[in-house]
């Protein structure tokens, strides 16, 4: 990692579709659209988490970037987990004889190579070997990781497109929704088969924004007219496309970085099938520096596995200092992590963007 660099951490919460649940029946979470879902009063990132009690119930992420921290919790029901990233795997405990404090950290690295890497965590129930208690759950609340956005010296500033900015180009069917929860007030919404968005950009890092709910689906992502990746909006709880649960904060459903100079590309596309499934688009955040120097790419783990923060007492708490909750996308930071500073500040910009 070239510290004299801008570098950013960005962070992703359980509920966000750059996330990839095995089989989302398998973990529970709250349901954000519920009446007694006060998330301002809730240790947990944007009051959301996923637990399962199931042995290898597993989440995937891919991600780019040199350093990666997972936070969840500990205490008496909680078992042993497995971090798989890339080739290398780390097996850690969750169990404590009293609950934990939050945000725990389950898993952290930060000597990865800047490339492309792949992260699957997976329960493994109570594993006596690894001094659990009996517990079996496992929590994620959210995890992070870093990413360069300009060389040293440079100075970076986002711009954000909302859903009806004339530079995006819609085909297909699209009706609109007004909300307070959304940037600028509105999204544009679809349930038509190959209906798309697409759109020309400049900068070196994109995040797309829309919401979740149970009537969401599968959606394409192609970028710079390259290999298409397929992402999974529904909100995971409530029952499989039911009217219930929705999470109208907003949700990363697609990023990426290390973007050169020049004009990219970006279309998506709704993959609505027989269910007729939803997507929806709230914004779009674009994060321009003042210099471009994207990195060469090296894929593959350095030789330190990272650590667990388990049973073994063994943790990784350094982290840089710039830090972001995926919904909130702005200068990098110099203080310490607190979840809550993110989920204020986060408030605070959203609300300025309406």
């Amino acid at each position: 990692m070239d510290l004299s660099a801008v570098n950013f951490n960005v962070t992703v919460d359980d509920f966000d579709s750059v996330l990839a649940y095995g089989d989302q029946s398998l973990w529970t979470t709250p349901d954000p659209s519920s009446s007694d879902y006060h998330p301002e009063s809730s240790p947990w990132l944007l009051g959301t988490f996923h637990q399962t009690d199931t042995v290898n119930a597993s989440v995937s992420f891919n991600f780019t970037g040199p350093a990666l921290y997972i936070y969840g919790y500990s205490g008496p029901e909680y078992g042993s987990y497995e971090v798989q990233l890339d080739s290398v795997s780390t097996t850690a405990s969750a169990y404590s004889t009293s609950n934990g404090s939050t945000p725990h950290l389950l898993y952290g690295i930060s000597n990865l190579t800047y490339g492309e890497h792949e992260l699957t965590l997976r329960n493994l129930g109570s594993v006596s070997s690894n001094g659990d208690g009996g517990g079996s759950s496992l929590l994620l609340d959210f995890l992070r990781f870093t990413v360069q956005l300009a060389p040293s010296g440079a100075s970076v500033s986002n711009t954000t497109l909302q859903e009806d900015d004339s530079t995006l180009s819609y085909s297909g069917v699209w009706g609109s929704n007004t909300s307070g929860n959304f940037s600028g007030g509105g999204s544009s919404y679809t349930n038509g088969d190959n209906a798309s968005v697409s759109f020309p950009f400049n900068g070196s890092a994109i995040y797309v924004f829309g919401d979740k709910k149970n009537d969401h689906g599968l959606y394409s992502v192609v970028l710079d007219n390259g290999t298409e990746q397929i992402f999974n909006g529904i909100s995971g709880c409530g029952g499989a496309f039911g009217q219930t649960c929705e999470q109208q904060q907003p949700t990363l459903a697609y990023f990426a970085s290390n973007l050169a100079e020049g004009e990219h590309s970006l279309k998506i596309t709704n993959l609505a099938g027989v269910n007729q499934s939803y997507f929806d688009l709230d914004s779009i955040v674009l994060t321009i520096p003042s210099e471009y120097a994207p990195r060469s790419l090296t894929n593959g783990s350095d030789s330190d596995s990272g650590s667990g923060s388990g049973s073994s007492g063994n943790s990784t708490s350094g982290s840089p200092s710039s830090s972001s909750n995926a919904a909130l996308i702005g200068q990098p930071m110099s203080f310490a992590f607190n979840p809550w500073i993110t989920f204020l500040l986060f408030a605070v910009i959203w609300l300025g963007r309406r």
